[in-house]
């Protein structure tokens, strides 16, 4: 054992020998092999605790530096964690040796599998030890092993640094001892945002083997970094990721979730922009000499003194790069009679020339290369010139390979038909667009992007995402052919890629359909849809899809790559914005004429902010650094450079007399900035993570800030005393994270115009505070599963927008609670929103490069009238006509093909309903009263008697005579409206959940109480009571002989009845969930049922067996296919086909056995009516629910956008 090992193990012996029980901490030392049975015995024969463990130490006192560190990873998973930071100063440094008999250099089998499964390469054929750098790495790992941090292997190109990385973790007892977790290698390189994306999904791929977490791929970068930090968390705790050729700081952050990072670059610097304790181990460029030789030597088989003296100039030439050594080396051994030749192409070549036409920037390394290729045989070189398939950022040694590669590309295969199982798949999914745009085959990259089969077949391997960035790279060249028709594909993705993303994968033809019909994206799957249903397959054609509009105002490109933040001035005439392409822009808030272009900082620019006099816009930057600029001129005023890491926010007080910059940075720190002083007025200090955003009140006197560590604080200004924190991350406690486990990032803030509340965003839901009390006014769920970037108070009332990383924006009531309006138009995820000074206005910026524009009045009268839930829906003969309830009160009969509207009467209205031949209406309040409006001449009629609650449900008979409503009251009143007779069916102890008209004026009832009556509309007694259910009833169907009739509860049961008999026929188990709905099949031969997981079963009626299970496939964190519920089926005539709702609207076929899903219409932001067999359905995109319309018959209750209504 090393003399600093033993030392610190005696100076700690009498607290260790006080504290520790010895009994687990021997069983994982004898795991680990540095502990017999037999030593454990005699430990376990001393009487005490205390002389077991003296015995233990001394025992470990007589043994390697192994058995020290064993013991030292025994403490900390026992729990003694304080004793072991007591050891921690004297871990000795390992040799690459266990001693183990399976071992070679400390490669056992199970390193070999650990590094094998983590993608770690293997070593070199010829290979060199190296083995002070290799244990520094270790030790530096060493620190890691007990908290989140980074060791960074930096050096040249070609000095060995992915060498090393590998050989650090090429030794069992240290990847046992440090990450028993495992180890997982990823090959980054140069990547842009589209590439880093797919390395992240490629990376989640393989640490969710069993798809725990999610069956598909992340849609973007922060979904990639959280669901990585879920996954290292749970799935692979105590796990070392190596991250190898970094190149940029920004890709780190994808990484910066707490996790064990080592990683290989070229600068050292990229960990700047990172949070966490960071090691560095430089690795010089020269080999030496020595090793240099060595290499040589291995290479040619000969001894080192052998060597001729042409393998010392060679070394020389090569400046002891050893991947230059390794490729000399090789040819060597090919051509063993060629030292001289070697050595005078190294030492003749024009490095000057060469470095400009080449990617790598290191001389030895190109001519090594280069004379690897001259080598080859003619024919040999023709096959490279041809051949060679590069990656996007080497530069292609010919200047027509691009046109080649294409070209052998379109001989051997179709876009669309490219297989996942073909090797090179990948590869052309991903460069063959950039390969045509090299090459300037303008036309086959149009032909390429503009086509559905293209779109589908690479969204479906890969996500939406590179798609998306594509169609920003090329739409110079896209727009060249045809703008519309990039336009119309760009809006396609834009307000289709979330769904393009899931799996199950949905069916492109039928979102194309959905398009307008003047689009390029309509047309070509209408045309494909025409083929497809010659062959059997079935499409929905929305009918009213006219009723979409733009709701955009200006788009504005300003910058070539994402961006950040954009801000109104305070005239509202002018917008300054900025982002990755580290420059400041100001464009003309009207026109989108531009201003001003700024090369502002050194590195991303992550916000930026007008004075309130307009005079001063201020800038700050991953670089550390916050500048002041001129707002006319552009002008450089201050630069501030006191933060120590990133600063993510900057903010000026509002008012001009006084005037104070605030800026927050992820040192933790806020820092108040008086632009008459060059250094900073004040720093607070209180957070303990990163503060993300800052908002001075509208008054001035109080500064918001918000951080990662899950809190919202106020600051006093004039002191800068903390008055108020608010422990936001309380408020998700009842998730089923473990509070130790759960990161509450709060992202954002925004002042109420009178300074009393304050909104903050963290996750997926939005605060109000009450800024006196602190207490909790509102909170808002969004509904969605991708977080929220930004939010803001409208300065003028109490509506606030909403930047969702899923692509969308959001107007909120934050009075109500309500959202107002939903704004689709960004074609990758939303960072900033913010609306004008005088809140007629907001613009919102976003990855896609793009600042839009939206006005506030405009956006909400186009998605502020919302109808509720109270809807009824007719079809006769080639028309289909809508009833329907709005927010305002008003019912509206809407002719579902044309849209008009015609406004009827306003009303308390609770249900509604059309008579059968469209004369009248009816309607139910919410104060029991029940109505008919004769549509003719508009007269009314009035029940005398009514309900005595709220009338939930509301239907005429056939001959439009008589009127049945059901009551929350437990009532059902049969009202024959013309003769102003009544009678009243009185029984159900609960509320009604419906009813259903049966042959020979009988009708069907079930309810809360768990029971079905059958009851006589004339003389209004009881026919039949069958007690049904425990809970209660949720649907009943009967069959269409109408000899039986279902029935389904929240008991998560169904059961068939006979109306002759009062037990059931058959109970039907198996549902997880509560079962909504059921119906029969035409022939009453079959029986489906639906429950709220999704799940859609069919039982055979005459036995009651189960025929076929229609099991949902879990997407996004667990919600099912169907958004959660089926909310309604029905069969089609011959009983071959069935139509489910919920989520979005499913038909499923059966052709043979068992059923399968034939169709998915996804119907984003719009409804869907869809007559069969004289059942009227209407259907709506959402989470959790979906509203569908049977015979009067209503299953949701949640309000829907009217101009959506098909």
């Amino acid at each position: 054992m090393d003399a600093k090992a033993r030392n610190c193990l005696l100076q700690y012996r009498e607290a260790l020998e006080k504290d520790i029980k010895t009994s687990y901490i021997m069983d994982r030392m004898i795991n680990d092999g540095v502990l017999t049975i037999s030593e454990e015995e005699k430990v376990k024969n001393e009487p005490t605790q205390q002389q077991r463990a003296a015995l233990l130490i001394k025992t470990i006192l007589k043994k390697d530096n192994y058995s020290y560190i064993s013991f030292y990873n025994a403490l900390i998973h026992e729990g003694y964690k304080d004793l072991a930071a007591l050891l921690h100063s004297g871990i000795p440094v390992i040799s690459s040796s266990n001693g183990g008999k399976d071992s070679v250099g400390g490669i056992t089998s199970h390193v070999k599998t650990v590094l094998c499964e983590g993608g770690v390469p293997q070593r070199p054929v010829v290979f060199v030890t190296r083995k002070k750098l290799v244990n520094a790495i270790r030790q530096n790992l060493f620190k890691l092993s007990d908290e989140p941090g980074w060791v960074v292997i930096y050096g040249m190109a070609g000095c060995g640094k992915s060498v090393l990385a590998a050989e650090a973790v090429r030794d069992h007892f240290f990847l046992d001892g440090c990450f028993p977790g495992g180890v997982h290698w990823v090959s980054v390189g140069k990547q842009d945002k589209a590439g880093l994306l797919m390395k992240l999904q490629n990376l989640c791929t393989r640490l969710d083997q069993d798809e725990n977490f999610s069956q598909r791929p992340p849609l973007n970068i922060e979904e990639a970094k959280d669901r990585l930090r879920l996954l290292m968390l749970r799935k692979h705790p105590r796990s070392l990721l190596i991250l190898d050729d970094i190149w940029d700081s920004w890709i780190l952050k994808a990484f910066d979730n707490q996790c064990q990072i080592l990683l290989t670059t070229r600068d050292k610097s990229v960990t700047d922009s990172v949070m966490g304790p960071k090691y560095i181990v430089a690795v010089e460029s020269d080999l030496g000499k020595e090793k240099g030789l060595e290499i040589l030597s291995l290479f040619v088989n000969m001894k080192k003194a052998d060597l001729p003296e042409q393998a010392h100039s060679i070394i020389k030439e090569c400046k002891g790069s050893p991947l230059v050594v390794s490729l000399i080396g090789a040819l060597l051994r090919d051509f063993p009679n060629r030292w001289d030749y070697y050595l005078r192409q190294l030492q003749n070549k024009q490095f000057k020339r060469i470095r400009k036409s080449s990617f790598y920037d290191y001389e030895a390394l190109d001519e090594a290369m280069s004379i690897s290729v001259e080598m080859l045989r003619e024919d040999i070189k023709d096959y490279y010139t041809d051949l060679s398939i590069l990656q996007k950022d080497v530069k292609v040694p010919t200047k027509d390979l691009h046109k080649k590669i294409v070209t052998q590309f379109q001989k051997h295969y179709q876009p669309h038909t490219l297989s996942p199982d073909q090797e090179d798949c990948m590869y052309w999914y991903n460069f063959l667009a950039y390969h045509m745009a090299s090459a300037s085959m303008h036309k086959e990259l149009c032909a390429l992007m503009f086509s559905l089969d293209w779109i589908k077949a690479k969204t479906e391997l890969v996500g939406p995402a590179h798609l998306i960035h594509e169609f920003v790279e090329y739409r110079h060249i896209l727009d060249e052919k045809d703008c519309a028709v990039c336009e119309n594909f760009q809006e396609f993705l834009s307000l289709n890629g979330h769904l393009l993303g899931r799996q199950p994968f949905p069916n492109i033809v039928q979102l194309g359909l959905c398009e307008p019909e003047t689009s390029e994206v309509y047309q070509q799957a209408k045309l494909q849809a025409k083929q497809e249903v010659d062959h059997g397959m079935l499409y929905l054609e929305w009918i009213n899809k006219k009723n979409i509009k733009n709701l955009s105002r200006l788009v504005v490109r300003p910058h070539t790559d994402a961006v950040y933040h954009a801000c109104f001035s305070e005239d509202g005439q002018r917008i300054a914005s900025c982002g990755v392409d580290k420059t400041l822009q100001v464009f003309k808030a009207e026109t989108g004429e531009k201003l001003l272009e700024i090369k502002a900082h050194e590195d991303e620019v992550l916000c930026c902010a007008f004075s309130t006099d307009d005079r001063f816009i201020a800038t700050c930057s991953v670089d550390k650094k916050v500048k002041i600029w001129n707002s006319m001129t552009g002008g450089l005023v201050h630069v501030y450079d006191e933060h120590s890491e990133q600063v993510n926010c900057c903010h000026f007080t509002n008012n001009s007399h006084y005037l104070l910059l605030a800026t927050a940075s992820s040192d933790c720190f806020l820092k108040l900035w008086d632009l008459n002083q060059k250094e900073c007025r004040n720093t607070m200090f209180g957070h303990t993570n990163s503060v993300n955003h800052c908002r001075f009140s509208p008054d001035d006197k109080l500064l918001a800030s918000c951080s990662a560590d899950g809190t919202l604080k106020l600051w006093d200004v004039k002191s800068a005393n903390e008055r108020k924190s608010i422990n936001v991350k309380q408020f998700f406690l009842n998730s089923e994270e473990p509070q130790e486990d759960m990161e509450v990032i709060v992202k954002c803030c925004s002042w109420s115009a009178d300074g009393t509340r304050i909104m903050v965003a963290a996750k997926n839901k939005i605060f109000l505070f009450d800024i006196h009390t602190g207490g909790l006014l509102a909170e808002i769920h969004t509904g969605h599963h991708s977080t929220i970037q930004y939010c803001d108070f409208s300065p003028q009332n109490h509506l606030a927008v909403v930047a969702l990383s899923q692509c969308c924006v959001e107007l909120w009531n934050m009075d109500s609670c309500l959202k107002v309006a939903d704004c689709r138009g960004h074609l990758s995820w939303v960072h900033c929103v913010m609306f004008s000074p005088d809140g007629s206005s907001f613009l919102t910026s976003s990855d896609d490069q793009t600042i839009r524009l939206w006005e506030t009045k405009k956006v909400c009268k186009n998605s502020a009238i919302v109808l509720k839930q109270e809807i009824d829906v007719v079809f006769q003969e080639n028309e289909v006509m809508v009833l329907a309830v709005d927010n305002i009160k008003r019912l509206q009969l809407i002719n579902g093909k044309t849209g008009q509207i015609d406004y009827l009467i306003e009303a308390q209205v609770s249900c509604c309903c059309l008579s059968p031949h469209l004369q009248y209406i009816a309607f139910g309040g919410e104060d029991g009263a029940v109505e008919i409006l004769e549509l003719l001449n508009n007269r009314i009629f009035q029940s005398r008697i009514g309900h005595k609650k709220t009338v939930r449900h509301i239907q005429f008979t056939d001959d439009g005579k008589t009127l049945i409503s059901s009551s929350d009251d437990s009532s059902i009143q049969v009202w024959n409206w013309q003769s102003e007779e009544y009678v009243f069916l009185q029984a159900h102890q609960e509320t009604v959940k419906d009813f259903k008209l049966l042959k020979n004026s009988k009708l069907l009832s079930w309810s809360f109480d768990g029971t079905v009556k059958i009851w006589s509309i004339i003389t209004g007694r009881i026919e039949k009571d069958f007690v049904c259910h425990q809970d209660t009833v949720l649907s009943c169907d009967i069959s269409p002989d109408a000899t039986k009739f279902s029935s389904t509860s929240a008991d998560k049961t169904a059961k068939i009845w006979s109306f002759e008999l009062l037990s059931p026929l058959h109970e039907l188990r198996g549902h997880k969930g509560c079962v909504r709905c059921s119906v029969f099949s035409v022939d009453s031969t079959l029986l489906a049922t639906g429950d709220d997981n999704g799940e859609i079963r069919i039982w055979n009626v005459s036995n009651g067996e189960l025929l076929h299970l229609c099991a949902p496939i879990l997407v996004e964190e667990g919600a099912a296919t169907h958004g959660g519920w089926v909310t309604d089926l029905c069969f089609s005539p011959d009983s071959k086909m069935l139509v489910s709702a919920g989520g979005y609207l499913k038909a499923i076929t059966s052709p043979g056995t068992p059923f399968h899903p034939s169709v998915s219409l996804h119907a984003a932001n719009t409804y869907v009516t869809k007559s069969w067999n004289g059942c009227s359905r209407s259907h709506k995109k959402r989470e959790h629910h979906a509203m569908l319309k049977k015979a009067g018959q209503i299953q949701q209750e949640e309000e829907l956008p009217a101009r959506e209504l098909a």
